[in-house]
């Protein structure tokens, strides 16, 4: 993991697409503002990993039950 320090109104870049920015700075919070472009999708942390864990979900109940196609085979007459 890479760890920087910035101060107020200083910026990290990722490529030359994102970019993210400290806003402000008070006690226990830093406010950071991200600019990229709109097809990327920005989560929180806590909030990633509730859509992860439905998409994971989600996938279990969609998923139909293994067929054993053998008990269903036609004798030839």
């Amino acid at each position: 993991m890479l760890v920087l320090s910035r101060k107020n109104n200083e910026e990290i870049k990722f490529g030359a697409d994102i970019t993210i920015k400290v806003i402000s700075i008070s006690e226990n919070q830093v406010k950071i503002g991200i600019d990229a472009p709109k097809h990327i999708q920005i989560l929180r942390g806590e909030v990633y990993e509730k859509v992860k864990e439905s998409t994971i979900e989600a996938v279990k109940a969609s998923e139909a039950p293994s067929l054993d196609l053998h008990k269903y085979k036609v004798k030839k007459v």
